[in-house]
């Protein structure tokens, strides 16, 4: 809930000072009415400087808001302060609250917004703070706020859509090593049993099965688990190194399945990234330093680093990104025709749409073709065990007859 600071007379018409927390300010006003005062000011209580960590992270989905509200409101013609006032009052996250209060005692204090924005790297990153910068140099901060927000939905959207398709068989998948995990820990030991009275020797899957059951039951189990958890930690720790997340990244982007989803959400991220700076005003080395920083992938990052070189020294754009093999054909030729025609924006947002769709429809596909994959897993896991299980009993019966 927003502290007010306000100023008021009482019945005896003596000045009085304070603060109260309230929902809005129209409350607060309506609060020290109830008391009896008149009051002569209302407002937000400005945060100190040092008072909101830098540190602090928002939800996009506040983010958004944020910037399409403060969008409307520039728009609208009313002062930035006036609009981080009334923001402030309205998110309902109250540390976002707290750093849009931060933002508006920087600006009221003489900085621009664009370097207010730089106290918070964690929720404001290079490409929202350069497009702001742009839009604050070319005096269309509404627009660029507007362009931001179009950004963050596509963005978000697709990360979206991503996440609910990769649920499904992570959850599918949890499922079928917890019920072959049951099986072989509580099931198997009771078939070992009865088997072992047999005296007979068993088949070579009731066997290994009988054994991987044992082991899951003593304290080797815990072993199997430390050095699985000690594996992952240590490709954790490698792959934050800069050559363990290229080699990381690299090997993703060979995956049988997921490697060309993972390179068509690459591409369009790296278009309408560009696509974006650009439009707003930022120069083109600078908006591919921004983009290499923002790439999600260490193979695309280091391709667009030496594309950026490349055009530093005078080569175009498609040119670099054709050499590097990353980028279909398709987009580097769309790139260079944008060049030379000048349009080079609309270039790459018509390629950022196309590949949204086509991440859209792989998505889709992926999820259909993921389920009966699933079922067979189960099937093989679950009718193997099974199997496994009753083939001493066949074998004894085929004996006895």
């Amino acid at each position: 809930m927003p502290t007010f600071a306000y100023v008021a007379r009482n019945r005896g018409g003596k000045k009085q000072s304070g603060t109260l927390s309230a929902e809005t300010k129209a409350q607060a006003t309506q609060v020290l009415q109830r008391r009896g005062l008149t009051v002569q000011e209302v407002k937000v209580q400005t945060v100190r400087r040092d008072a909101v960590s830098p540190r602090t992270k928002v939800k996009s989905t506040d983010l958004l808001v944020f910037t399409r509200q403060l969008s409307t409101i520039v728009s609208a013609g009313l002062p930035l302060l006036q609009g981080l006032d009334i923001l402030s009052e309205q998110t309902e996250d109250v540390r976002f609250g707290n750093v849009i209060r931060a933002l508006g005692t920087e600006v009221e204090a003489g900085e621009t917004f664009s370097e207010a924005l730089r106290r918070f790297p964690r929720i404001f990153q290079d490409l929202f703070i350069s497009m702001v910068r742009a839009g604050e140099a070319g005096g269309d901060l509404d627009g660029v706020l507007l362009q931001l927000a179009d950004y963050i939905e596509k963005t978000e959207d697709l990360k979206r859509r991503i996440k609910s398709a990769m649920m499904y068989p992570v959850i599918a998948f949890s499922m079928i090593v917890l019920i072959a995990t049951g099986l072989i820990v509580f099931v198997v030991p009771q078939f070992g049993e009865i088997f072992g009275s047999f005296g007979a020797e068993l088949p070579m899957p009731t066997q290994i099965l009988i054994d991987i059951s044992a082991v899951l039951r003593s304290w080797r189990a815990f072993v199997v688990v430390a050095v699985v958890v000690a594996a992952v930690f240590a490709i954790r720790m490698w792959g934050r190194t800069k050559n363990g997340r290229f080699s990381l990244d690299a090997a993703k982007l060979r995956l049988p399945v997921f490697g060309k989803l993972l390179r068509k959400v690459a591409v369009s991220r790296f278009t309408r990234t560009l696509s974006t700076l650009t439009r707003s005003g930022v120069p083109i080395l600078q908006a591919l330093e921004i983009v290499e920083r923002t790439a999600g992938n260490e193979v695309f990052a280091r391709a667009i680093s030496e594309a950026g070189n490349s055009v530093r020294n005078g080569e175009s754009l498609a040119d670099p990104l054709e050499r590097s093999g990353q980028f279909p054909g398709m987009v580097t030729r769309m790139i260079g025709v944008g060049e030379k025609t000048g349009a080079l924006e609309t270039m790459l947002l018509k390629i950022s749409d196309f590949y949204d769709s086509e991440v859209e429809a792989a998505v889709d596909g992926l999820t259909s073709m993921i389920e009966p994959i699933l079922i067979m897993m189960m099937g093989i896991i679950v009718g193997g065990i099974v199997v496994a299980l009753f083939m001493p009993i066949l074998q004894l019966s085929s004996l006895v007859q």
